[in-house]
């Protein structure tokens, strides 16, 4: 075989490379590196800059300093206030620094006598010594400290590599080859997004003379990861909209008039807004691809009901999905009395209709006698067939796959999409992961809707006093809920807080004891599905004082009159979701109260919980969320897989984000698109989307 068979010197394969061979070829293969390319695309996953360490004569307090120094002493142990206190002493250039980190006593495992290693920080003055409160550490190998005075690339390793190995072999393949690399944006765009030649880019990340050299190389490399995936959802919209032709669903002041008239309070000028944007898109001859992204309790159902009337009144038939059978029981309630003694043909499709209820609404709704569907995912199972479908809310998306929001179809045209969602999602994964769907945002709430009082309790003195006030505010006749983390006890849990923290020994706990003379109910999702809507009837009724449940109430429950929710080991929640269990109480003209029982002492835990005591706004929530989290935990299992970028981070990348996704949108519109010169940058989105975000690959 001939070290290059296809005749481009990017494919050969890298065992045909002076220094690497065979043997260091097998190892490459572990890293998934076999060609040129892949070796030119093994970026870095983090920089050593050793150009700027500062002596120990050189610190200043609160000044962002790195040192460099040997360990010399480290050791844990509690403080006076109960926490771990680890410290790692290192004798620095002109004396010792010590790093200390407070509730994280593995870190004492990191760290060995004799490891050269770099803190970077904030220091402070303290005992006559400089100490860095949790330092950022960097494990310095022998010949990096040779290599000194330098900005070094870290690459990831396997077994029988080292960095010096790897640096290497980098420096050889970047100076033979990495001009060979073509560059897919011409260089008029280069010049106006103000990112240099891709070259350039490989060269500054590999071998970086500088920070500023590294940051430009990464910028444009990051730039094109960003800008490919925001063509392509750009793409997707202008397909969406050339294909997809939608029966336009004009309204009038008349029709706008005998709908408010239904609702027994006032719109928000929130709500007004995002009525204006969306009966101004149902009235185009596309389909409306949309995102009604509403806080807790900010009237988003209301919006769903309006937008879904205007489509009766057009004469074409509407559907509202949700994720949940309690969810879509809820809409139907709120729906149904909303419509009483109107004509408007409503109907419900759950999976626990009988044989017979089933089989009458599927005809009602291929004839067009059912002019509005409630449902679960039963609505877009194939033996469902709507006469003329104008409108699809698809409600809690989060909750589904993102595939689902495509199953709705009718003939000729396509209905109009309304996607909502509760759960405030961080700006960066707006712009990804719903990217090509136009954005509505609800921010303000009901007049009367007071902020949630919210506290973390601490200690069993702290849930004594939680639990009394809970108790009088039953006997004045308002509800509670007690959120728990998981359905049943473990008996192979060695920590007797995991056993108490089920639903079902909490259940035992307060109706047999702490809360004996109140009417206590337990609902879960194992339970049978008549006994958990029984349950929830009775709750809703008032004909039950405190309900214990897992996660099912986070969405699609409206007790007013429940005001107080106890959330157990609320460590074990994210963000997002303790808001939206929050979201539960205070939903009436009372104030709600929500007590965070936690005894976890994780540092992000409490970051967590801080920030849920300091502010009831869901988007900063959100962002907050997504800032310790990630995407991936943010979004879900379900969610995550569908970001496919390969270096940016939405959370370090925000600014540059913004940036590609205007760049983006404004070339995919423009005659610039059509040229020449562009097909290079379509190939490469097509190639790397056009399946995932099933784009056409002609025209």
């Amino acid at each position: 075989m001939s070290p290059n068979s296809s005749d481009d010197p990017l494919q050969t394969p890298v065992r045909f490379l002076r220094g690497i061979g065979p043997a260091r070829s097998d190892l490459m293969a572990r890293l998934g590196i076999a060609t040129v390319t892949d070796l030119l695309w093994n970026l870095p996953r983090d920089v050593l800059d050793l150009t700027h360490i500062s002596t120990v004569f050189e610190l200043k307090e609160g000044v962002l300093s790195t040192v460099f120094g040997v360990v010399v002493d480290r050791d844990s142990r509690h403080t006076s206030t109960g926490k771990t206190m680890t410290a790692i002493l290192l004798q620095a250039d002109g004396g010792f620094v010590r790093g200390v980190y407070f509730n994280q006593p593995y870190m004492l495992r990191r760290f060995e006598l004799g490891q050269r290693v770099l803190f970077s920080g904030k220091p402070k003055f303290i005992a006559r010594r400089w100490e860095f409160s949790h330092p950022t550490v960097q494990w310095l190998g022998d010949e990096e400290i040779e290599e000194g005075g330098r900005v070094l690339p870290v690459y990831s390793l396997t077994e029988g590599l080292s960095q010096h190995e790897m640096r290497r072999l980098m420096k050889g393949v970047v100076e033979e080859y990495a001009e060979l690399v073509p560059d897919p944006l011409p260089s008029g765009f280069r010049s106006r997004a103000n990112v240099i030649e891709l070259t350039s880019a490989l060269r500054c990340v590999h071998l970086p003379a500088s920070m500023d050299e590294y940051r430009a190389g990464m910028r444009r490399i990051v730039f094109d990861d960003l800008l490919e995936f925001q063509l392509a959802l750009a793409m997707r919209r202008r397909f969406w909209r050339a294909e997809n032709a939608a029966v336009p669903l004009q309204t009038s002041a008349k029709i706008d008039a005998r709908i408010r008239r239904l609702f027994s309070f006032r719109l928000t000028p929130g709500q007004d807004r995002a009525i204006a944007e969306i009966v101004e898109d149902l009235g185009r001859p596309y389909a409306m691809h949309r995102l009604l992204q509403a806080d807790v309790g900010a009237g988003k159902t209301a919006i769903a009901i309006y937008a879904m009337l205007v489509a009766v009144a057009a004469g074409v038939q509407a559907v509202i999905m949700a994720p949940t059978e309690v969810l879509a029981q809820q809409h139907w309630s709120t729906i149904d009395a909303l419509l009483e003694g109107s004509r408007v043909e409503r109907r419900l499709l759950i999976g626990g209709l009988t044989a017979a209820q089933r089989r009458a609404t599927l005809e009602q709704i291929s004839s067009g006698e059912a002019q509005l569907v409630v449902g679960t995912q039963a609505v877009i199972q194939d033996a469902v067939a709507f006469k003329k479908l104008g409108l699809a809310v698809i409600d809690e998306q989060h909750k589904f796959g993102v595939v689902q929001r495509s199953r709705f179809s009718s003939g000729e045209t396509a209905p109009h999409v309304l996607v909502m969602t509760a759960t405030p999602i961080p700006r960066s994964l707006c712009l990804t992961q719903y990217g090509d769907l136009d954005l509505t945002v609800i921010s303000d709430l009901p007049p009367g809707r007071q902020r949630v009082v919210t506290s973390r309790v601490v200690g069993s003195g702290s849930a004594r006093r939680a639990w009394d006030f809970i108790k009088q505010k039953l006997r004045d006749g308002r509800q509670a809920y007690v959120v728990c983390p998981r359905i049943e006890d473990n008996p192979t849990t060695a920590s007797s807080a995991d056993v108490y923290g089920s639903a079902e020994a909490i259940y035992r706990e307060l109706s047999e004891r702490e809360f004996r003379e109140f009417r206590v109910g337990l609902v879960h999702g194992q339970l049978d599905r008549d006994e958990r809507v029984r349950t929830m009837e009775m709750f809703r009724n008032g004909e039950l004082d405190l309900l214990v449940a897992t996660t099912v109430i986070e969405v699609g429950i409206d007790v007013p009159n429940a005001t107080m929710m106890v959330i157990e080991q609320a460590e074990r929640f994210g963000l997002s979701q303790l808001h939206q269990l929050r979201g539960r109480v205070g939903r009436g003209k009372v104030q709600g109260y929500c007590f965070l029982f936690s005894d976890s002492d994780s540092p992000e835990a409490a970051k967590r919980l801080a920030a849920m005591e300091s502010t009831a706004d869901g988007f900063k929530i959100a962002e907050a969320d997504f800032e310790l989290r990630g995407p991936g935990d943010v979004l879900g299992t379900r969610q995550s897989g569908s970001l496919p970028l390969r270096v940016a981070d939405l959370n370090r990348d925000q600014a540059l984000l913004d940036e590609a996704r205007v760049a983006a949108f404004n070339l995919v519109e423009s005659e610039e698109f059509d040229q020449l010169d562009m097909a290079p940058l379509k190939i490469r989105v097509l190639e790397r989307f056009h399946r995932s975000m099933d784009l056409p690959q002609t025209g």
